[in-house]
């Protein structure tokens, strides 16, 4: 199977290649535009395989698409090209709209005119999965059943508009065109390299190093988390065995309030890293003011990918995140080589210091 992985040298794409060039024979090759935030070194290990390939390129030029579509010949396309940061599409909405709007339709555009051109044994294999979030769906109070495959779309913020109307137009491409797609909304992510912009990883930094730890509002938040390998084996399955014009929930079975969270990353590094000279990290916390528009809780019911596809979750989130900030403690060199620069407002100050706790 020769798989095309759009954004394949972000933090989910990353994760998926590497599943794929481990556990199967596919040919893989990543397409990437290599924003700030991808991280060729996520897929070193897929690099050295004779069935793995990269081709750097924006989903928003046809022309570099179409050409790449043509040479490579996939049997299946998996997008994961997205900008993702909540804080970011505050600030600056319109790149948000350019990458998963504009470039998500002519990604559909250029990959139908390449579908419609196979034959029709390969046309009725092929498959386009689109990869999506729970934000689409929009925030649940405490006692709201979780989300599902039927949940009515109520974004909130800039990314969460921008996802849906992706969504929408997957959809739109599969009943107006009869291109072949499946669908997959996921809960919050975390694992080894993530962007230290997202919530867990930038915890891990700054109470690595002492740092002030700046949580919205009181942390009553909710979010249902998902460890990254375990939604690579979900993507894997939805394009491989998912039925078409079908959209799957994945989720974690682990929710959990955002204080809830930062006070298990500071406990962690107590552990694995030793105490400051001040005392345990959770005195580094500080209640910041909340965000715009922020979602109070996001939870996901995974039953029907459980019952179709017989997959669940089997990192459990305290094993998960342990690992993780070990993780995170073992490769600092790639974090503290990000420099001083500022994502949501916040400065992550990552070169290390001389004197690093």
């Amino acid at each position: 199977m020769r798989v095309l992985v759009t954004g394949g040298a972000g933090f989910i794409g990353s994760a998926v290649i590497r599943l794929l060039a481990r556990e199967t024979d596919c040919r893989i090759l990543n397409l990437d535009k290599l924003t700030y935030a991808a991280n060729p070194l996520a897929i070193e290990a897929a690099a050295t395989s004779s069935h793995y390939a990269f081709e750097r390129a924006d989903i928003g030029d046809r022309g570099a698409v179409g050409r790449i579509l043509g040479a490579f010949r996939p049997d299946a396309i998996m997008n994961l090209a997205a900008e993702t940061h909540v804080d970011r599409s505050i600030d600056g909405p319109a790149a948000f709209v350019e990458t998963n709007v504009v470039g998500l339709v002519s990604l559909l555009r250029e990959t139908t005119d390449y579908w419609r051109a196979l034959d029709a044994s390969a046309r009725r294999d092929f498959r386009f999965h689109h990869v999506s979030t729970d934000e689409v769906f929009g925030a649940l109070g405490d006692l709201d059943p979780a989300f599902t495959e039927t949940s009515a779309y109520d974004p909130r913020s800039p990314y969460s508009a921008s996802k849906a109307a992706s969504d929408h137009f997957v959809r739109v491409w599969h009943h107006t065109y009869d291109l072949p797609v499946v669908i997959s909304n996921c809960s919050n992510n975390y694992g080894p390299w993530q962007f230290p912009e997202k919530l867990i990883p930038l915890m891990i930094v700054k109470a690595f190093r002492g740092e002030r730890l700046p949580v919205y509002g009181k942390g009553a938040n909710v979010r249902d988390w998902l460890h990254v390998d375990d939604h690579a084996r979900a993507l894997w399955a939805i394009l491989s065995r998912g039925r078409v014009g079908e959209s799957y929930i994945v989720g974690g079975n682990a929710e959990r309030r955002n204080l809830a969270v930062v006070e298990a990353i500071c406990d962690s590094l107590d552990r694995l890293a030793g105490m400051l000279p001040t005392g345990p990290r959770r005195g580094l916390l500080a209640f910041v003011q909340d965000r715009p528009g922020h979602d109070f809780r996001y939870a996901m019911n995974p039953a029907k990918i459980a019952g179709e596809l017989d997959w669940r979750p089997t990192v459990t989130f305290e094993a998960g995140l342990e690992a993780t900030v070990a993780w995170y403690l073992e490769n600092s060199d790639w974090w503290a080589g990000l420099g001083n620069k500022v994502y949501g407002g916040e400065r992550l100050g990552l070169a290390t210091p001389s004197s690093s706790p």
